[in-house]
This record gives structure tokens, C-alpha cells and sequence, in this order.
């Protein structure tokens, strides 16, 4: 298994939120098998997310990939995210 972590900042957490679930569909055919959405304790508008996936190449083609893109700049992900890959140790 490896873990995608994504760190970045919103424009506004419930519109994120509800086109972040939205994109479920789209999230399950590049075979993510887990997920957890984290808000920074000082700063709402600081979101982490995880995405589990039984591959890294699986991992990376989500992170990689044009509708993860399209689905931040319509979620309104302020600014470039913080993108990486760990293994369970």
C-alpha cells in the first residue's frame, strides 16, 4: 500500500468539501481504496488529504492527472499543492 498525501489551501472549506465528495466517483477509477480529509487546527482553510492505493503508480497517476487538476481549480485550491508518496513503515 502507499499513501498519497495532499496539502493545500482553500478559498472556502464547504465548497471545497462538497466538490471534494463529488469527485469520489472519479477518485475510485484510479483506484484509491481509502481516504481522510484533515482541516489545520489554526487554519480551516488549510486542508490535508490522504489517498490510499495499492500502488504508487496508481498514486501518481491521480496525482498526475488532468481531472485531479480541473477538479482543485473547480474546488478553488488556492495556489500549488503539496503532493507526496510514503509507504507504511
Amino acid at each position: 500500500m502507499v499513501r498519497m498525501f495532499v496539502r493545500h489551501r482553500v478559498s472556502n472549506y464547504p465548497s471545497w468539501r462538497q466538490q471534494y465528495d463529488a469527485f469520489d466517483p472519479q477518485r475510485s477509477s484510479f483506484g484509491v481504496i481509502g481516504k481522510a480529509v484533515y482541516q489545520d487546527a489554526g487554519n480551516p482553510e488549510m486542508v490535508t488529504v490522504t489517498h490510499d492505493f495499492a500502488t504508487v503508480e496508481a498514486a501518481k497517476a491521480l496525482a498526475e492527472s488532468q481531472a485531479l487538476k480541473k477538479a482543485m481549480t473547480d474546488a478553488g485550491v488556492v495556489g500549488a499543492p503539496d503532493i507526496w508518496f510514503a509507504n507504511p513503515a
